[in-house]
């Protein structure tokens, strides 16, 4: 009867091992592979919806340093834009979506805009939030940028061009690093800056990995909704 309880009990641990095994494999890999081609769809059909805007007069060539045309806030979930990161590829891509919810943003591979924070373009910060492992893993690559690398946003309406400023670790309570005028919660912003966040370090939810970048630059968007080439010469 012992004998036979502990062979019952064996089965059940190399059993619940396996399973274990099985989940630890879905979590790290497969998330990663569903998430990056929903991902990659989405920015597809970004690119294949997108529409010239309407004329309204000569259409500015080359890069713009003015205010830049900002597009409203859309529906909870739905993408707006795409985040261009030189440092992490070349031809990186990521669809921008509105809310940081996880299962539709996050989850997405998407990197999730701040409902709080401003538009692209817009004063004020543009926070950004996204997976730095898992579920595509959209931020993995976050502590490798540079001071002075370019983050660059597309819209229906312009090219936004970002340079990073500065990085640093924070605890999650920290949220002032989202606020208009990062840093200053109180403060009325007059700059235009960018907000990346993600969690820290590496398989932990401990601290936020954040970087903040300042706005530099705009161009028009292109008729194939194609980088200018000015600004992919830069990259």
């Amino acid at each position: 009867m012992i004998a036979w309880t502990v062979g019952l009990l064996g089965e059940v641990m190399v059993t619940a091992g396996v399973l274990l095994g099985l989940f630890v494999v879905w979590q790290v890999f497969w998330t990663d592979v569903q998430s990056s081609r929903a991902a990659q769809d989405a920015v597809e059909r970004m690119h294949e919806s997108y529409e010239p805007p309407a004329a309204t007069g000569e259409q500015p060539t080359g890069p713009q340093t003015g205010a830049p045309p900002v597009i409203d806030a859309p529906a909870e979930g739905t993408d707006f834009g795409i985040l261009h990161v030189p440092r992490w590829g070349e031809d990186h891509e990521l669809p921008i979506a509105e809310g940081v919810g996880l299962h539709d943003v996050l989850n997405t591979g998407a990197a999730g805009h701040y409902p709080s924070t401003s538009m692209p373009g817009e004063v004020g910060n543009f926070a950004l939030a996204a997976h730095r492992q898992t579920y595509g893993a959209a931020f993995h690559k976050i502590d490798q940028l540079q001071n002075g690398d370019q983050i660059v946003v597309w819209t229906p309406k312009a090219w936004l061009v970002y340079e990073v400023s500065e990085s640093y670790v924070v605890t999650p309570d920290q949220t002032d690093v989202v606020a208009p005028v990062p840093g200053n919660a109180g403060a009325e912003a007059t700059e235009r800056v960018i907000t990346l966040t993600t969690c820290h370090p590496l398989w932990s939810t401990r601290e936020r990995y954040i970087v903040h970048g300042e706005f530099v630059e705009w161009y028009a968007p292109s008729p194939a909704d194609d980088m200018p080439e000015e600004l992919r010469e830069n990259v």
